[in-house]
């Protein structure tokens, strides 16, 4: 009887062993549907368009201060201002209604990115503040639209010249 025990729990573990890293591959490669279509909304997203998703390993929310946490692998999809965010946590607190998103911090809107490990996103505002780890900075990368009548191809082959020549002043 221990003996089966033994074998049966023995069987157990390695079928374990070979389930785990096919699970986690499977979650690794196979696109969500966000992926796949992210022009269709959130399943749960409510009329009025201003859900704000929230996905991490764990969340806590204190009904006491308002105040939502959430840590471990943090998604963030806002899709009434076309943001999508990852960071290690995420605090939401509603009654000052920010946000706001520490380690490892991405955001990505209307193609526009903020990397930085704190940014604090001030909802009613819809400003971001961005804050570097020590020694470090933030990068930002927008996506500027080029302006009408503007000769693109003239401004970028023309060189850059920090110290133009000097020029005499035509004194009357």
């Amino acid at each position: 009887m221990i003996l089966n025990k033994k074998i049966s729990k023995s069987l157990i573990f390695k079928g374990l062993l070979l389930i785990l890293p096919l699970a986690i591959i499977n979650s690794i490669t196979y696109p969500t549907t966000a992926q796949i279509n992210p022009s269709q909304p959130p399943r749960n997203q409510n009329s009025s368009g201003r859900s704000l998703t929230v996905r991490s390993d764990i969340q806590e929310a204190d009904a006491r201060t308002g105040v939502v946490t959430a840590r471990g692998n943090v998604q963030i999809n806002y899709p009434a201002r076309k943001i999508q965010a990852t960071a290690a946590q995420a605090q939401y607190f509603s009654r000052e209604r920010r946000i706001v998103l520490s380690g490892d911090v991405f955001i990505l809107q209307d193609g526009n990115t903020i990397r930085g490990e704190t940014v604090t996103y001030l909802i009613d505002e819809g400003r971001f503040i961005a804050l570097p780890q020590s020694q470090g900075q933030v990068e930002s990368i927008y996506v500027v639209p080029a302006g009408q009548g503007t000769d693109v191809e003239s401004a970028v082959s023309a060189p850059f010249n920090p110290k133009p020549a000097f020029k005499t002043p035509i004194s009357p």
